[in-house]
Parts: C-alpha cells; sequence; structure tokens
C-alpha cells in the first residue's frame, strides 16, 4: 500500500494521468477488492478456492493493461515501482489466500494448515479491503471530477 501510495501521490500527481488511466486505475483497485470481498464474504472449500484463483490470476493480467501508455508516459522511475508493484500483486493476493481458512475458521482437513490462526485475520482482511474500497473511491473521484490537466503556457 506505500509503494502503491508513493506511485499515487508522487507520479501520478506530478504527471497527471491520461483518460484511459483515470478510468483504468480505480478499475485495477476494483479487481484487488473483489477477490477481498470473495474472501470476506465466501467460505473456503475447494470450488471457491478455484475461483478465487480465478479472480486473483485476472487481477495480476488486468493491471499490466496500462503499460503501452507507461511506456509512453512515465519516466523510468515510476516504470521501476511499476514493476516492483507487479512483483508485489501476486504475493499480496496469495497471502490473503493463505490467511481465508483462518478467517473463516475452516476444518484442518480441508487446506494443509500452512498459516496457523492468532486472532488478526478477520480485522486485518476486513481493514484491508475498506482501504482498498476507499482508495478506489477516491481515484474515481479525484481523477475523474476533481482534477484537471494543467493547461500549456501561451
Amino acid at each position: 500500500m506505500l509503494i502503491t501510495a508513493a506511485d499515487e501521490f508522487w507520479f501520478h500527481r506530478r504527471r497527471g494521468l491520461p483518460r484511459w488511466e483515470r478510468i483504468g486505475h480505480p478499475l485495477d483497485t476494483l479487481t484487488v477488492v473483489l477477490c477481498l470481498v470473495w474472501i470476506l464474504c465466501v467460505q473456503p472449500d475447494h470450488r471457491t478456492a478455484g475461483v478465487f484463483c480465478a479472480l486473483a490470476v485476472f487481477s495480476c493480467v488486468f493491471v499490466t493493461k496500462d503499460e503501452p501508455v507507461h511506456r509512453r508516459c512515465c519516466t523510468a522511475g515510476e516504470m521501476w515501482l511499476h514493476a516492483i508493484l507487479f512483483i508485489l500483486h501476486p504475493l499480496v493476493l496469495t497471502s490473503a489466500g493463505l490467511l481465508w481458512p483462518t478467517f473463516w475458521s475452516v476444518p484442518s482437513g480441508l487446506f494443509p494448515p500452512i498459516i496457523k490462526s492468532s486472532g488478526f485475520e478477520r480485522p486485518f482482511l476486513v481493514m484491508v479491503c475498506s482501504l482498498m474500497l476507499v482508495f478506489g473511491i477516491y481515484q474515481s473521484i479525484f481523477w475523474n471530477l476533481l482534477w484537471h490537466p494543467k493547461k500549456a503556457a501561451p
């Protein structure tokens, strides 16, 4: 989240976003929120785990859609930051998926007991999902309603 914040509040604010990114970035956030909402709302089993995996893979691929635009618009520093985000994206979703059975207190026979529950999983996943949802709402409102491109000097 800190690296995403650096991208948003340093690089994006500095260069502005073309229309494609103003629409696409909130959609990127939405794909992550959908993965987290799935975990929060659906008890894990073999079928629902498959749906989560499909949502997570879709999210990981979807966030790469802006790379042709980024190639033309971004500095080397921003491109490096995006590379770090592309590495972290599947790791974050995998981590959330590993916390999922402990969130629902699923019987240990269904999934291997990779993660032991310590009680923080439920509030942590709810907090992360809430923060992502708020961030997506901010992105939609700021970039599409409040932000205006700087006018070129005559």
